[in-house]
């Protein structure tokens, strides 16, 4: 069934999402629609953060390859998941390295909020402002700290499919997303810190 213009969907369930799953690889296009609804605004927050301006032809390419190779993919949720992210990793690197070769264009920081999850007007305008703040925090830790953190957090991966993503072992990735987190906690209490004096 699908959902009018305006109309809310509700998220799905796990149960929902695996079922969709095989679905998509019988190739169900409602299926196929349930699991990029579940996936592409974390996706295009985790491109947004590789390669900036061009996450939405990233993932548009993501969004292609998977749908070409999908009757071929065998595993869980999680592992499709992962698979997706691993895909649109690939592009995003492919297209980094072919902008190396002309100017870049930087990409202004409120650009990585405006794929908020939510649908309603008060929850998108917080999960715009947290994203801003979230986005900008995660960008200024070193690289591999950054895509363990987007991973786990912001796509929602496991330790062991991240790894498999950023082709690094699970222990490393676990110690990296650790160490990310703990930067960012200290700038959550910094920044809180910060505020109050403002407000003394």
């Amino acid at each position: 069934m699908r959902a009018a213009a305006g109309e809310v969907i509700p998220p799905r369930t796990e149960n929902e999402l695996a079922e969709a799953l095989r679905a998509a690889s019988r190739g169900d296009e409602e299926g196929f629609v349930a699991l990029y609804r579940d996936l592409q605004p974390r996706l295009l927050r985790y491109a947004t953060a590789l390669i900036g301006a061009e996450a939405e032809d990233v993932t548009a390419e993501t969004w292609l390859q998977v749908a070409r190779d999908l009757r071929g993919f065998a595993g869980d949720l999680d592992g499709f998941r992962g698979w997706v992210s691993a895909i649109c990793r690939n592009r995003a690197m492919d297209w980094a390295r072919t902008r190396t070769r002309r100017p870049a264009d930087p990409t202004e920081m409120s650009t990585l909020a405006e794929h908020p999850d939510v649908t309603d007007a008060h929850g998108s305008a917080v999960e715009r402002m947290s994203t801003r703040w979230a986005m900008a925090h995660i960008l200024a830790l070193p690289r591999t700290e950054a895509e363990a953190v987007l991973l786990r957090a912001v796509v929602g991966l496991d330790g062991p499919t991240a790894a498999k993503v950023l082709g690094k072992r699970p222990g490393a990735v676990r110690v990296a997303a650790h160490r990310g987190l703990k930067k960012l906690a200290a700038a959550i209490s910094d920044d809180c810190w910060t505020e109050g004096e403002r407000h003394a």
